[in-house]
Order: structure tokens, then sequence, then C-alpha cells
């Protein structure tokens, strides 16, 4: 199965904050492990929501919201697409991940992602 594991952005991440170099080879090294683990399809961090832009689609109306975005809460600050046996596996490796935003609380979320076969019939 097929998660996005989610790290939710922090005030910080948000300011353009930049990881330490001390917290950047600790991630490093943890992606390593997913990779040769199998487990690691892609990933990267997200830049601030300063630099992006929603579209917001109402009928046939579009229209483009410049960030920043302040519902800090439902933010992004980066993100794995993980290949994995089950949710639980998930877990199990999301509880060795370095802390992504030390000093802070922070969520992670794994969202298994639909396949093919969920709409089958």
């Amino acid at each position: 199965m097929r998660v996005m594991v989610i790290i939710k952005a922090t005030r910080d991440s948000e300011a353009g904050v930049m990881p330490t170099p001390g917290l950047l080879e600790t991630m490093g090294a943890f992606n390593e492990e997913l990779v040769k683990a199998g487990v690691m399809l892609d990933g990267a961090g997200l830049r601030p929501t300063s630099g992006g832009v929603r579209v917001r689609i109402r009928g046939t109306a579009r229209s483009v919201i410049e960030g920043p975005f302040t519902e800090s809460k439902d933010l992004i600050a980066g993100y794995w697409l993980w290949q994995v046996g089950s949710l639980q596996e998930a877990v199990d490796w999301v509880r060795r991940c370095p802390h992504p935003h030390p000093g802070t609380d922070t969520e992670i979320e794994i969202r298994p992602l639909y396949e093919e076969c969920d709409f089958a019939q």
C-alpha cells in the first residue's frame, strides 16, 4: 500500500526558518534507511505558503488567492510518499522518525492513497 506521510507546518516553517545542519543530517540518514528498506518513493520539504497560491473553484468561476495562509494547523511543511505493507508499518517508521521541528509539538499524519483496485467493481 502507498501512504502519504504529511508533516504539519509550524510558525517557524511558515516563517521560512531552515532546519539546522544537524537536523538535515539526521533526517538524511533516516531517509537513507527508508530508501534502503524499499519504503521511500518520494519526499520533500515545502516552502512557506507565502510563496504559494490557492485556486478556489466555485461553480465555473476560478479565483486565485495568494499566500501566506493563516490556518497554520492545516498547513503542510513537507511530505513523504511511502510503499509499505500496512498502515501499522507506516506508523512504526514514523515512530522512528527524527523530530522534524525540535522544540515544538508536531503532528505527522499518515494517509493511505487510493489504488486502482479501490475503484474496480
